[in-house]
């Protein structure tokens, strides 16, 4: 009872009572409710910053889930560090941050860890399940936010409920990493000597967004796949690596006469290092397509639920005319679609060009340049 009084009343209070100090011109937080250590954008930010010939002093106040327990010192720091620098990054939703008053000449920038646009979330869920209350303050305190391409800036600005103006088409920093060819062969290198099953064979890796209403009851229907199927089919040719969402912890274990076919990546945290070692992309609704389309290569989107999702979380886009692929509703469609090779990557081009106004490299420098050196 009184850690949740502290934790609410006891943290505004402490946050206005440090607003009264004076603000650190050269101080930046990098907070997260949704990692615990310096990954994604953070990471690339940050790298950033340590190159840029002006010095700034950092606070890192990492946890890995919103359920996460906060230390009273946590807390106090936290209110501390929220009020006095000049620069508070966040990468995903951070319920503390919400109910302040971001004082003059400070920002508040969310380095959201997503690309593009695709399914709704935030403001535009209004009225649907999972969605927030009209009258919510999540997210709506931002200074700046980025995105990708300015094609998509009103949808973050509807999601968020900030004016399109906060709403800044750098491109997103962890993307950097598709432009460089070395970091993309040194990476390959160091999975294909850690895990030698992936060479030989061509891989194809199966991430699918989360099913629920939000965090807390995040699941996927796993008996959508037919293992036997998918087995018999693709064995000689292809390894399957399966990549749940974060929010998924119904991991599934994969049945012993299958254990050189299925593999159960869910745990490695970066999902970009495996794109680079995937031949084909088995995707629905994850925003991983974004990134993936920077390569060049092939994605299936296998969609059963289809008609069902678009009812319960519905897109920004039309979803049938959006996905840079073919759509594969059964195990069959999607074994025909991958032996057959009917990858409709013509579609990838246009794709990219309207989610993407930068195909530099160059995201992490725009963010440090604009939204903070400049500032």
């Amino acid at each position: 009872m009184f850690y949740r009084l502290f934790y609410t009343k006891g943290f505004r209070l402490l946050y206005k009572m440090f607003c009264l100090m004076p603000l650190d011109t050269r101080k930046i937080i990098f907070a997260s409710d949704s990692r615990t250590d310096m990954s994604g954008n953070f990471q690339f930010v940050y790298n950033e910053l340590l190159n840029s010939k002006k010095k700034y002093k950092y606070q890192f106040m990492l946890k890995g889930g919103t359920a996460a327990r906060k230390s009273y010192k946590e807390i106090i720091l936290l209110a501390y560090h929220l009020a006095t620098s000049k620069f508070i990054l966040l990468d995903d939703f951070y319920p503390m941050v919400y109910p302040l008053r971001i004082r003059q000449g400070a920002e508040l920038v969310q380095l959201w860890h997503a690309v593009g646009a695709f399914k709704t979330f935030g403001y535009s869920r209004v009225g649907l399940p999972g969605g927030p209350s009209a009258d919510s303050l999540n997210h709506r305190n931002y200074t700046k936010a980025i995105v990708s391409s300015r094609n998509v800036a009103e949808h973050y600005a509807e999601g968020f409920g900030i004016s399109i103006d906060k709403v800044v088409a750098t491109g997103i920093p962890r993307t950097d990493i598709f432009f460089d060819e070395l970091h993309k062969k040194r990476t390959r290198e160091r999975l294909y000597e850690k895990y030698p099953f992936l060479k030989g064979k061509k891989v194809i890796m199966f991430a699918p967004t989360f099913r629920g209403p939000g965090q807390q009851t995040a699941y996927y229907p796993i008996e959508e796949l037919n293992l036997d199927k998918l087995y018999d089919a693709l064995k000689d040719d292809y390894v399957f690596l399966v990549k749940m969402h974060p929010f998924v912890k119904n991991f599934w274990n994969v049945p012993d006469e299958y254990s050189k076919f299925f593999y159960d990546f869910s745990s490695y945290r970066e999902i970009n290092d495996l794109l680079f070692i995937t031949d084909i992309l088995v995707t629905d609704y994850s925003s991983v397509c974004f990134e993936f389309a920077l390569l060049n290569k092939p994605m299936v989107f296998f969609a059963p639920d289809v008609e069902e999702y678009i009812a319960s979380r519905d897109f920004y886009y039309n979803y049938f005319s959006f996905i840079p692929g073919p759509l594969a509703r059964t195990d069959e469609e999607l074994i025909s679609i991958i032996t057959e090779e009917n990858f409709e990557e013509q579609k990838l081009q246009s794709f990219i060009e309207y989610f993407y106004d930068h195909l530099d490299g160059k995201s992490s420098e725009r963010v440090v340049n604009s939204l903070i050196i400049n500032k």
